[in-house]
């Protein structure tokens, strides 16, 4: 759509076809690939980009070389599928969930930090932060080749781990704040409408940037936009739900994953 826009949904589609063949497995045991995914995959594409990092392969693209490659992003599936199995519905287990999450995060991102601090490391290094010239190769090789970062989308193993039990420790907080809140449900309803309909917002979501640049009224940075589509989108999840069940994206995807029903 010309959106200048990193989709993710192809490599979302790469990830579901490659975790298909677990979906029979229980909490423990996909908790336990999902460790081990998150271990070797960074390796693993660390070692070939090493041997082909120019290559233009769609599917090595897909795979390995994307902006969301699937090979270090399949880790996650597995892990939200390992939660998907888990009983949640005690005030116990979304503490559970929550400090595991602590864990994770510390041993990911404290973990990174505890082995940087010690090494020569620029301020380009903290990409998030907005420094010019982070993503300059000359200035920056260091940050791509390092297997010990653990910033957005370096794609290692640290990276994996905390941001995993960032997303656990996020998880478990509403869950929680629900526990002591339980009217606070009824309040956040437009959240939770949006969320049961992701994919659906996602794309619509897409399609309005795609609109709005059409007509040159886009503006990336503005919160006005950012409000506008937070309205629009919320208030379509609500009155939407009002009469079916599910999205309408999510309603088609329901009836293609019905297919792993004949798998045996």
């Amino acid at each position: 759509l010309g959106t200048q826009v990193e989709v993710i949904l192809e490599y979302y589609g790469i990830c579901f076809l490659l975790v298909l063949p677990l979906h029979r497995l229980s909490a423990y045991q996909l908790g336990l690939i999902a460790a081990a995914t998150a271990l070797v995959l960074p390796q693993v594409r660390s070692s070939l980009l090493s041997v082909a990092p120019n290559l233009l392969d769609p599917v090595f693209n897909l795979m390995v070389n994307g902006y969301y490659p699937a090979v270090t992003w399949v880790p996650f599936l597995i892990a939200g599928m390992a939660i998907a199995r888990l009983n949640l519905n005690t005030l116990a287990a979304h503490w559970r969930l929550g400090l595991a999450g602590v864990a994770l995060a510390v041993l990911g991102h404290g973990g990174s930090l505890l082995a940087l601090s010690s090494r020569a490391l620029t301020e380009t290094s903290l990409w998030w932060s907005d420094v010019d010239g982070a993503f300059e190769p000359s200035k920056s090789s260091f940050i791509v080749k390092s297997s010990w970062i653990a910033a957005p989308h370096s794609e290692t193993t640290l990276s994996i781990v905390g941001s995993t039990g960032c997303a656990m420790i996020i998880l478990a907080a509403c869950m929680l704040a629900v526990d002591a809140l339980p009217r606070l449900r009824k309040l956040v309803w437009p959240i939770i409408a949006v969320g049961s309909m992701s994919l659906t917002a996602y794309v619509l979501h897409i399609a309005g940037i795609a609109y709005l640049m059409k007509i040159n009224i886009f503006k990336d940075e503005s919160l006005s936009t950012l409000f506008g589509f937070v309205v629009v989108i919320s208030t379509f999840a609500v009155l939407w739900l009002r009469v079916f069940q599910r999205g309408p994206m999510e309603v088609l995807m329901g009836r293609v994953a019905d297919l792993a029903r004949h798998i045996r």
